[in-house]
């Protein structure tokens, strides 16, 4: 499984429709924030081995509409809830 955060710059006035859309209907999604700053939204997905992730996000997350603008960060290391207890050293 990869981990994937991915930015959100949303189209004026419409953040709030654009976080429904990816919370009711893209299955990967594990938890999706209003943020403030350069961009709006903040998305963690959960990938397959077998999915790529910028085919992932240019086909899924960038055509939903009202999305603008993404940037995406790649997790590698979980050190909570999804991933090892005890911190990095008990890895």
């Amino acid at each position: 499984m990869k981990t994937v955060f991915v930015m959100i710059k949303c189209n004026l006035g419409e953040t709030y429709a654009v976080a429904g859309t990816i919370a009711d209907e893209i299955a990967e999604v594990r938890s999706v924030h209003s943020t403030s700053g350069k961009y709006d939204l903040l998305a963690q997905f959960q990938l397959g081995d077998e999915q790529e992730i910028g085919r992932f996000v240019s086909s899924v997350v960038q055509t939903v509409p009202g999305v603008k603008d993404t940037y995406t960060i790649i997790g590698l290391n979980a050190f909570t809830e999804d991933g090892p207890r005890g911190g990095p050293d008990k890895i």
